[in-house]
């Protein structure tokens, strides 16, 4: 291939592969520019004192055989010489086991899951789990009501379903849906589930399939006793981890992807795209310690960036309607708060009886109208390795917001004393045993299903119209992608590059209509 230049907006998970691919395949000068000074996007890792924090949490599986071997390329699994872990390989129906053998830093580990909600003061799976210890914990009042609210809605399903309040009750019925999805997922999001698009659920929620989790249940003491098979389990149960973070791994890719030629600029916020015709030919791109502005001529540019912005930095080139849908995009905004603790209540929901009194999970969602907070994370639980200090429990408090909320404005401070005095009304630690504290505020982590997402067409028309202009990655395509779907459009731009083409429907066909992202088969159970 003719050496050209491809230019790359944000060195993220997308941004990364993509750089790293066409580093590996080609001749191509590729220059990566990232607005902010580090690396890996909302996957990056930041350390507080030693004590690693992961932003939203991020579990290294994939369906995609070629993400997994992408991984483990970039960071081998740790373990003894010649052992094998059954792993999330899940293509052609099958669980495959992967060879252990790595040791030192640069790891990745192999990790129980757990994620659980707590509601009403219990411990609830995560996703719902209908078995004994849910019916338990719920009473037989509310379960009559789940069975006939979720009869009703089988039978006489809304139609059309056009919102995710439609898509989740004729799912779970009425009854469920309060309970377990109505809580957070509005706190998500900041609006009624019947203003965000049924596109959200049918890309983060899948499959799931009550009728089937519950004679799966029911049936499992059966097939223990008559040694029957298990047609059906719920969640993938490990997963791989890299040893401080997914920073690690995307500070890892970023130094391959320099020694390899690529320009990887930080604090480079890009403010122009220059187009003539159907191509855009340059990138401006502004430094944000000096002021002073660069135009890099582009063969291809690859965008990262949150449409909004991106469609500013066209100066007026795209269509009046394409702004003003842009404009009425909608993104939520999010604040971790760190805190370091000497340990949790003893009642917090510990089963290991440690003296930390550390739960078992990887996240706890929080479905309690009565705090802000939606969702925990034990980062003890992540890797060891994410906590300075063993004898400590380091937790991040998950809160959901937009930049124009007084919750976003709030002082460090104040943010801090919110979280504790919440993780005390839920339970689960007492103020004396705060240590230490961190707040981080991410913009536009994000990317919302309303406002003007109805309208989005006209974006993905227009820009799909410029055949060297490709959107990758969660905010460049406005999808609530995982990180590996964020990495298969980086690979399907970069196969599209380096053959000569300019279709993309591959890209936006990413993360459409598959399975339930964390479910296993019966088949891939049983192979």
């Amino acid at each position: 291939m003719q050496s050209n230049t491809v230019v790359i907006i944000g060195a993220g998970p997308a941004g990364l592969t993509a750089a790293y691919e066409l580093a590996r395949q080609s001749q191509t000068r590729v220059i990566v520019l990232e607005a902010s000074g580090d690396i890996g996007g909302i996957s990056k890792t930041v350390n507080h004192k030693g004590n690693r924090i992961d932003i939203g949490g991020h579990r290294f599986f994939s369906k995609s055989d070629w993400v997994m071997d992408w991984w483990r390329d970039i960071l081998p699994v740790q373990g003894e010489n010649g052992a094998k872990v059954e792993i999330a390989y899940q293509n052609k129906r099958r669980l495959a086991e992967i060879s252990t053998g790595a040791q030192g830093d640069q790891v990745m580990l192999v990790r129980n899951r757990l994620s659980r909600i707590y509601c009403e003061g219990k411990f609830f799976a995560y996703p719902v789990k209908a078995d004994f210890d849910t019916a338990l914990k719920l009473g037989p009042t509310r379960i009559a009501r789940i069975l006939a609210t979720y009869g009703g809605a089988r039978m006489f399903p809304r139609q059309p379903e056009t919102t995710l309040e439609d898509f989740l009750l004729n799912r779970f019925g009425r009854e469920l849906y309060e309970t377990f999805f109505r809580e957070y997922t509005e706190k998500v999001w900041g609006v009624p589930c019947s203003e965000i698009s049924a596109e959200w659920g049918a890309q983060r929620i899948k499959g799931l399939n009550v009728t089937r989790a519950a004679l799966n249940a029911l049936s499992q003491p059966i097939r223990k006793v008559t040694g029957g098979e298990v047609k059906n389990t719920s969640l993938i149960e490990r997963f791989l981890y890299p040893k401080f973070g997914p920073g690690q791994l995307w500070e890892t890719v970023a130094q391959k992807a320099k020694r390899a030629g690529v320009e990887i600029r930080m604090q480079q916020k890009v403010v122009g795209l220059d187009i003539a015709g159907d191509r855009v030919t340059s990138v401006v791109a502004e430094d944000s310690r000096t002021g002073e502005r660069h135009r890099i001529s582009a063969d291809h540019v690859l965008s990262t960036m949150p449409i909004s912005e991106l469609i500013t930095a066209m100066k007026g080139a795209a269509p009046s309607v394409v702004q003003d849908v842009a404009k009425g995009l909608q993104y939520r905004d999010f604040i971790t708060v760190g805190l370091l603790l000497k340990k949790l209540r003893p009642n917090s929901g510990a089963v290991d009886g440690s003296p930390l009194n550390i739960v078992p999970d990887n996240w706890i969602y929080i479905q309690d109208k009565g705090v802000k907070v939606g969702r925990l994370q034990i980062f003890n639980n992540w890797s060891p390795s994410m906590v300075a200090d063993a004898n400590t429990v380091w937790i991040g408090m998950e809160y959901f917001c937009r930049e124009q909320d007084a919750m976003w404005n709030l002082s460090d401070s104040k943010m801090t004393e919110l979280a504790i005095e919440e993780l005390r009304k839920i339970g689960l630690a007492e103020e004396r045993d705060l240590l230490d504290s961190t707040v981080l505020r991410v913009q536009k982590a994000y990317p919302g299903y309303f406002g003007s997402y109805d309208r989005f067409g006209a974006v993905r028309d227009f820009t799909d119209s410029l055949s060297n202009l490709f959107l990758i990655g969660r905010n460049g395509m406005h999808r609530y992608n995982n990180q590996d779907h964020s990495m298969l459009t980086a690979r399907y731009a970069v196969e599209s590059i380096l053959r000569g083409g300019g279709d993309k429907s591959a890209i936006w066909d990413i993360n459409v209509g598959d399975d339930y992202h964390e479910e296993k088969r019966a088949d891939v159970v049983n192979a």
